[in-house]
């Protein structure tokens, strides 16, 4: 530990820790805009500049490591002299309207820590030099008038989401973020996930969705967690009025540490489906309004006299609460075959092994953040579960090593080390003879087996058995002939090399329907009524064929779709941002959802409608979830 001084208090922090993290633990606040607690110390603003005894120069607090018996000053007449130098300097370099810019009055840093002090104009005229404005990418604005230089977001692209499209070109006052050296934004490598955006310190990266529709003051701020797929990222949902004004990553958020896919951040604010906002029935031919008790009793009726030749589909985007209800109603009447909406088994693999190990077999994500050689089976990570890819492309830079067993055109065909393109229906041998191979077996033999290039295969195997933290990541998201041997073989390698094993599962609670038993591959053969509880699910076209010979279909969902125009009952129900719920992600944890929106008036949670629809069939439902949920795997039941 390291005594100091600052400000005449003294205090004591760990040895390596900066001024400035020193200070704020402290409760003394040192303004700052490149500094960024998610990211590298880079010390270029300057603006954190404190006095240190016995130093000739003021010192940048934020790449500054104390010392024992140091003696800062971080509000000396000297020290607030150079902070509005630096200020003035900033304020002169580009043109900083600010009553034009969307982030002024609260949420700009520059503006903020000009009127901290004491600043009311430009001491120095601006450089009226037109810089441009990229608009070419559909989710962000580069305004490049209010960029200060900080490099924020080129760090945490780099640092944070390990994508590296962001940089610098030209020098001094022509300096000029760019992406892939001069590309416009919307047609480079940039993958929408809007760090960059949240991370700026001013209005140089716009949310075009969002931006002029409220400062932080105006909105109402809700920690929830993201609902696009089962990595559970935490997430503050913006609102003003009860309505969605934008998403932010919680950077205190235990999973995601604050960043964000473009599903999370920004496909909930592009969302144009229309909503269903009353049940309706089929009456000759044609949807009309019912009310509930009519359409509750319908679904009752029908579903007694279904005479087991019925079949229920929940989708796994549905909370614990939601799901369990729905077990339990749809068993109670006789029907036995309840599904999910999963679209491939993975997760019901993982799941039955896990039944068959009978203890946790798989890491947590944690553990994938500090590998140092990926071995990623199946999954495009690019495209599903993107989180995910951030931890591990962040890391590539400092040496980890990225194999690929699947699509050669997949998106990390750029950060793999080497891809190995194994043919569908493979994966499972294959993987028996990699880790043959690990143990000294024949490249050759096993490359020319599978059509494989020898030296990238050999490749594979050597830098699997160098690396000193192996990770083995089974994606979800691809057609496994044999999910079980696939996952019990992928398993197998990691045992051999002490590796960490993680599989993505799929949806936002695909595991938790696992555990519930309803893992089995939909079979909707015989049957004459579907239940299908969609929410505010969106299904792929080979999912919705599954329905074209249905006789008697009811569907609840939030939105309007193919399935909600060919049904003969549809309830209308809310959507993730409207209610309460519990979540277990990809990793076990238990997660808590929070409502950030008011529900449309006369539209119930997919729980509130269940519980309704019992009271009609006389079924009493039994708070069961906890207990539905196995203790096996690496499930945490709080």
């Amino acid at each position: 530990m390291v005594n100091l001084t600052i400000d005449g208090k003294t205090i004591e922090v760990k040895e390596g820790t900066t001024v400035l993290n020193a200070a704020r633990a402290n409760g003394v606040e040192i303004p700052t805009l490149c500094d960024h607690p998610q990211l590298t110390p880079y010390g270029g603003c300057r603006l954190c500049l404190v006095e240190v005894e016995g130093a000739r120069t003021l010192q940048p607090s934020c790449t500054l490591p104390v010392n024992n018996n140091m003696v800062v000053h971080t509000d000396s007449e000297k020290v607030r002299e150079a902070r509005k130098f630096v200020l003035t300097m900033i304020f002169s370099e580009r043109n900083h309207f600010c009553p034009y810019c969307q982030v002024s009055g609260g949420d700009c840093e520059l503006q903020n820590a000009a009127y901290d002090e004491g600043m009311t104009h430009w001491p120095l005229q601006p450089n009226w030099k037109p810089f441009p404005v990229d608009a070419s990418h559909p989710y962000i604005i580069m305004e490049h008038n209010r960029c200060i230089l900080c490099r924020r977001c080129v760090r945490a692209c780099g640092e944070l989401v390990g994508n590296f499209t962001l940089g610098f070109e030209e020098r001094g006052a022509d300096s000029a973020l760019v992406a892939d050296l001069g590309l416009p934004l919307g047609e480079s490598s940039c993958i929408g996930c809007g760090t960059c955006v949240q991370i700026c310190p001013t209005g140089a990266l716009i949310d075009r969705w969002s931006a002029y529709q409220g400062k932080e003051t105006d909105v109402e701020i809700t920690k929830t967690i993201c609902q696009g797929c089962s990595v559970g990222c935490g997430i503050e949902v913006l609102t003003r009025d009860n309505r969605l004004v934008r998403i932010e990553g919680d950077w205190d958020a235990e999973i995601n540490g604050g960043v964000l896919c473009d599903v999370g951040r920004f496909e909930p604010k592009t969302d144009e489906r229309e909503r269903v906002l009353t049940p309706m029935l089929r009456k000759d031919g044609a949807l009309k309004a019912a009310t509930w008790e009519d359409a509750l009793a319908v679904i009752s009726s029908k579903m007694k006299s279904s005479n087991g030749k019925a079949a229920a589909i929940a989708s796994t985007r549905l909370s614990l609460e939601a799901m369990d209800a729905f077990n339990q109603v749809c068993r109670a009447a006789g029907i036995q075959s309840v599904f999910s909406s999963e679209e491939s088994l993975p997760t019901a693999a993982a799941w039955k092994i896990a039944e068959k190990v009978g203890k946790p077999f798989e890491s947590k994500l944690d553990a994938l953040k500090q590998a140092d050689c990926y071995l990623l089976i199946g999954e495009d990570l690019t495209k599903d579960h993107q989180v995910l890819s951030f931890f591990m492309k962040r890391n590539l830079p400092a040496g980890a090593s990225l194999i690929h067993v699947g699509s050669a055109d997949s998106g990390f065909k750029n950060y793999a080390n080497v891809i190995l393109p194994v043919a569908a229906g493979k994966e499972a041998e294959f993987l028996g003879d990699l880790k043959t191979l690990l143990n000294g077996g024949d490249s050759k033999a096993t490359a020319a087996k599978y059509g494989l290039n020898e030296e990238y295969l050999a490749e594979s195997v050597k830098l699997m058995k160098s690396a000193a933290k192996p990770a083995i990541v089974l994606g979800s998201r691809y057609d496994y002939k044999q999910p079980v041997e696939t996952c019990q073989a992928a398993l197998d390698i990691a045992n051999a090399m002490k590796a960490i094993f993680i599989s993505s599962k799929g949806g936002a609670n695909s595991l938790a329907a696992a555990q519930m038993g309803m893992d089995d591959a939909i079979d909707l053969t015989g049957a004459e009524m579907v239940i299908l509880a969609a929410a505010d699910d969106k299904f792929s076209q080979t999912f919705m064929k599954k329905f074209e010979k249905v006789p008697f279909l009811v569907v609840f969902s939030s939105y309007v779709s193919p399935l909600t125009a060919s049904a003969d009952v549809v309830l209308p129900v809310r959507n993730w941002l409207e209610q309460d719920g519990h979540f277990v992600n990809l990793e076990g944890r238990l997660l808590s959802a929070k409502a950030a929106l008011e529900a449309p008036q006369d539209v119930l949670s997919t729980f509130e409608a269940l519980e309704k629809l019992a009271a009609g069939m006389n079924v009493k439902l039994a708070s069961t979830w906890k207990d539905a949920l196995k203790t096996t795997s690496a499930v945490m039941v709080d």
